[in-house]
């Protein structure tokens, strides 16, 4: 648990009072992302807050190299990710999660996972706590541990097979170690040993959705739900055991059903931060899933989820790059912002009314002040009083014109 001297310097961050921020995260309402080990800047996440973000990178089996994945944490920071998850797998993981470690300035998650499977072969259930514990030892900030995956869950999945199948790629490698080993999930069935883990490096667990939809036509399905209710009653066990703890949801979700999915989380797991990937409110939009996970992850923050991982063009087709970091991120600070106004945050609303004043005085100086990407404002814009797209028919300053007529 986090002292009362970050507590303190997160809430006067976010704008709120220090008891309320407080309050909410005793109640397991807030986490914070930092590891005792970490020298990067803490991030918190939930009840009341600002709507975060988290760009993932990592090296694919097939494809990129270390310094390809460095140039796409450098793409996630500098366009404003709140947090960035190393999802490499493959060989030189470990060299790249090094990399990000020392580089990053935002909390670094990952999901041991895939360390696990990327190791061994056919790994022991102590190794899935090994790995956990030597990527914490190293400053991880928060881990992605698919705990909710378990033998009934597979066992459903094999009478009652799915559209979308399993697309969890954490959760798919667990579901084949039960399938090979007739084991139950170490993470599950151990889970108090992972809260001991984490607890010693204060680190905060991200409970991951293993069983998220792939496909819209599974959306709040029976796994989905059996899972989500798993996940509630491992983060009272969390809290109980003074970790920091967060639930992470779907997926592929269409509009009608997104604020469901929000209101059963908080239902299910007692108010805890949810960290939602999109969701996609589509299947058929590949190449431009950035932008049907920005229409989902605004929806979702708007009902109360708090954390938005980044969807980039690249889903759905291969291992992004750098500028698909860039656009992915893009979209969902854009997402982030349109739910912070949504919730009526004041610094947004505040943002907000400074950028329209400054258009209604065509003051191009004050809306780069103000832009959530000021570097769209170009020299140029600065050299002329209107933009190119009305040039003399510009209605803002007809209106102008008018109003001073007015007011003489």
């Amino acid at each position: 648990m986090k002292t009362k001297k970050l507590i303190r310097q997160l809430a006067l961050e976010e704008g709120i009072p220090p008891g309320i921020f407080e309050k909410n995260y005793k109640a397991g309402r807030i986490a914070i992302m930092k590891s005792r080990l970490s020298k990067r800047r803490a991030v918190a996440v939930g009840k009341d807050l600002r709507v975060k973000i988290n760009a993932n990178i990592g090296l694919s089996p097939l494809a990129s190299d270390w310094k390809t994945e460095i140039k796409k944490l450098d793409a996630a920071i500098r366009g404003g990710a709140d947090a960035v998850m190393d999802l490499s797998c493959g060989k030189d993981f470990l060299r790249v999660l090094k990399k990000v470690l020392e580089r990053s300035t935002v909390p670094v998650g990952t999901v041991p996972a895939y360390h696990l499977f990327s190791k061994y072969k056919n790994p022991s259930p102590e190794a899935f706590f090994e790995v956990i514990e030597e990527q914490l030892s190293m400053g991880v900030d928060f881990v992605t541990v698919h705990c909710g995956v378990t033998r009934e869950s597979l066992n459903y999945l094999k009478k009652h097979p799915r559209m979308g199948g399993v697309v969890s790629r954490g959760g798919g490698l667990i579901f084949g170690w039960m399938q090979d080993t007739g084991k139950e999930n170490p993470l599950y069935s151990d889970f108090g040993k992972l809260v001991k883990i984490a607890k010693k490096y204060d680190a905060a667990l991200s409970l991951g959705d293993g069983l998220r939809p792939g496909s819209i036509s599974d959306a709040n399905d029976y796994l989905q739900i059996l899972e989500l209710k798993t996940l509630g009653k491992l983060f009272l066990q969390s809290r109980r055991g003074g970790v920091d703890a967060m639930i992470e949801g779907p997926g592929h979700i269409p509009i009608s059903q997104i604020e469901k999915v929000v209101k059963d989380e908080k239902k299910f797991c007692h108010g805890a931060p949810f960290y939602v990937l999109g969701p996609l409110v589509t299947d058929a939009a590949a190449g431009f899933d950035h932008i049907t996970s920005a229409i989902g992850g605004a929806l979702a923050a708007s009902y109360g989820a708090d954390f938005l991982c980044y969807v980039t063009p690249a889903e759905h087709l291969g291992l992004p790059d750098a500028d698909d970091v860039r656009l992915g991120v893009i979209a969902s600070r854009v997402a982030a912002h349109a739910a912070d106004v949504s919730r009526g945050r004041p610094a947004a609303l505040k943002r907000d009314s400074a950028v329209s004043r400054a258009r209604f005085r065509l003051d191009w100086k004050a809306m780069k002040k103000n832009l959530l990407f000021p570097e769209v404002i170009r020299a140029d814009h600065l050299s002329r009083k209107v933009c190119t797209m009305c040039g003399d028919f510009c209605p803002i300053e007809q209106t102008r014109r008018v109003m001073k007529k007015i007011i003489k």
